[in-house]
């Protein structure tokens, strides 16, 4: 039986990488899922592997830091799906420099995409939340809802390079913390996810040319030095390795998932062992 046959999820950041195969598990079980990217071709196509899997999906294109976008996101599980159980805000990415050479603008980006936007986007969700709540509690319904924000090790422990970046995952625990004492009445879950090393294009090695991604007509570096890659799995990892993009969704898929109904204000490590 489809744990989440009937579900409706909300994920950002979901035409790639962990986000993509956290939509599909999603779907697998049997949620709708709102699928979002900054660009509609990745969207479009992690929807149509999600139709592909027997279940439904629309994409809401566009930046989860754009003004609208929380208010767009929310209403379109509302009216393209008529409900709204799983949050996940996933979308994000990193923009490093040392301190002393990190401009206002990186280290405002960085609060931006992962501190702002998911405050907008559960600020948005909150009244359907409650109108929804309220009416399974007069009915003698208790009904479960899901929130999961996608933190980092490097808010734990920081991270050399990126104290734009740790700054605002530490501060995505303490929202995590907080909504789920403000959301307990209506029998919300609000937990945390803080990954590790996971494959992905914002991690993959660099090269001489070096990588590069477009956020919104920015040109940011991505990747890891090799030797720094091959040090972290050899020593810091006691797995001995990066996890998938899949073996990170399948953490966050546990507290969507029944099995963590009476489980809300915590945050687990997804990273083979790692701690920092």
């Amino acid at each position: 039986m489809s744990k989440l046959k009937g579900k409706v999820a909300l994920v950002s950041g979901s035409g790639r990488g962990i986000g993509r195969a956290l939509a599909l598990k999603l779907a697998g079980e049997g949620a709708r899922v709102v699928v979002n990217d900054l660009d509609a071709d990745p969207a479009e196509e992690t929807v149509a592997a999600i139709r592909a899997v027997g279940s439904d999906a629309i994409a809401v294109v566009g930046s989860v830091t754009d003004d609208g976008f929380a208010d767009r996101f929310v209403r379109a599980a509302m009216e393209g799906f008529g409900g709204l159980d799983i949050i996940v805000n996933n979308a994000g990415y990193t923009w490093d420099n040392v301190i002393h050479k990190m401009s206002d603008e990186q280290f405002d980006a960085m609060y931006d995409v992962h501190v702002k936007a998911p405050f907008r986007v559960l600020r948005a969700a909150a009244e359907p939340i409650r109108i929804l709540s309220r009416k399974e509690a007069d009915e003698g319904r208790e009904v479960f809802r899901k929130v999961v924000n996608i933190a980092s090790i490097a808010g734990i422990g920081g991270n050399a390079g990126q104290v734009n970046y740790a700054s605002a995952k530490a501060a995505l625990v303490g929202m995590t913390r907080t909504l789920a004492k403000e959301w307990g009445r209506y029998k919300v879950n609000v937990n945390c996810v803080a990954f590790g090393l996971i494959n992905t294009r914002l991690t993959q090695p660099l090269t001489s040319g070096g990588a590069t991604i477009d956020v919104e007509g920015r040109e940011i570096a991505v990747g890891v030095q090799p030797a720094f890659l091959s040090a972290m799995e050899k020593q810091m990892i006691p797995i001995g390795r990066a996890g998938t993009p899949e073996e990170a969704a399948n953490g966050v898929y546990l507290f969507c998932s029944p099995e963590s109904d009476y489980i809300s204000g915590e945050l687990v490590t997804v990273g083979g062992g790692i701690r920092l």
